[in-house]
């Protein structure tokens, strides 16, 4: 049905969220669910539409990489750095829940996102100021995102606020034992870079984001543990905020999210499915972030092993990541997003159809 939709765009993926997320409201019989949502959803609407004010007076605009497709140079001077008035509600969100119920897992929540946030302005506000695409240098990011993740992952893991077992199915998991603690690193630090990567097009991130976050919260509520009820609050939030947001960041982009908001993205869904035992889920709800970052992998490494084999490096795609390749094969940007979202919501229903029937 969804590939039968000849135009499926802001309105459209806003519809079908509200939609099921009525339908799941009530199937669980929980419409604070729905009420999280729309509140917001109408508070990213308002701070992103004002935040633009801010931005614009404030000259905080996007530098276009010289190496990018060339249709993209009309997207230079883009307000950028958005993702301020999607994490900051959020965080607010988050501080007076954990300051309520006192959780120790929600403070470590709150702390590594916030740590992301932080490395992600500092990122766009470098690039900014140095009229680049660049900020901080590749090194120095990751350094960065593996010292917050560590600190996250040893100190849940001592606390036991993260299981060994990799859950698939309520009665088949992996044990995984202590090697759970790099798997946890590469959740977290995976999913953050993934999420960056694949904000390259307008929408394209936003939209898959609010897309995912929907999903991590339904599998959430799925568990029927009422301990966990609060984190799918958190993704229905974060849903609302990101579609929100897209009001805005749909084609043609107002205003771009930046690593202020990807990283942050990335960082509150990887340290949410450690938290909550839902990594394998996610791993098939964030098959595009993933099937994104891998095209980044195999691209530079083709490319350097054929270089060192035959003295000429080569490609196996026109440009990564993916996004980019199917850009240079003459596909619209719009095309490229809306088949996009329309595969990450496949991409769900697979995951939640296998949390069922395995």
């Amino acid at each position: 049905m969804i590939g039968k939709i000849n135009k499926f765009n802001y309105k459209s993926l806003s519809i079908l969220n509200t939609f099921v997320l009525v339908v799941t409201s009530y199937f669980f019989n929980s419409f604070i669910l729905f009420g999280v949502f729309t509140l917001f959803f109408f508070i990213s609407l308002l701070t992103t539409k004002n935040g633009l004010k801010i931005i614009r007076k404030l000259n905080l605009l996007q530098n276009i990489r010289t190496e990018g497709p060339a249709n993209h140079y009309k997207k230079s001077d883009t307000p950028t750095m958005g993702g301020i008035f999607m994490i900051v509600p959020f965080l607010i969100f988050l501080l007076i829940i954990t300051i309520s119920l006192e959780s120790l897992k929600l403070f470590l929540l709150l702390l590594t996102i916030f740590g992301f946030f932080i490395i992600g302005f500092l990122d766009d506000y470098l690039s900014i100021k140095n009229k680049e695409n660049t900020g901080l240098k590749t090194k120095e990011k990751f350094a960065l995102q593996s010292i917050i993740s560590i600190i996250f992952i040893l100190l849940a893991y001592e606390k036991n606020l993260i299981s060994p077992l990799i859950t698939v199915s309520d009665s088949w998991g992996i044990n995984m034992n202590i090697f759970i603690l790099p798997i946890s690193f590469l959740v977290l630090v995976g999913i953050s870079n993934s999420v960056n990567l694949t904000d390259g097009l307008d929408g394209l991130a936003a939209g898959c984001s609010g897309i995912v976050f929907y999903g991590l919260g339904t599998e959430i509520l799925m568990k029927e543990q009422q301990e966990l009820f609060v984190f799918s609050i958190l993704c229905y939030s974060m849903s609302g905020i990101c579609l929100g947001f897209l009001k805005y960041n749909s084609y043609p982009a107002k205003i771009f999210m930046g690593d202020t908001g990807s990283l942050s993205i990335g960082a509150i869904l990887g340290s949410i499915a450690l938290l909550t035992d839902s990594v394998f889920t996610l791993s098939i709800f964030s098959g595009i972030f993933i099937v994104e970052s891998l095209s980044v992998m195999i691209q530079v490494g083709f490319f350097k092993i054929t270089k060192k084999l035959f003295h000429r490096g080569k490609r196996i795609f026109l440009m990564a990541p993916l996004h980019h390749h199917f850009e240079l094969q003459g596909v619209k940007e719009q095309k490229i997003v809306e088949n996009f979202w329309k595969i990450n919501i496949l991409l769900i229903i697979l995951g939640i159809v296998l949390k069922i029937n395995l």
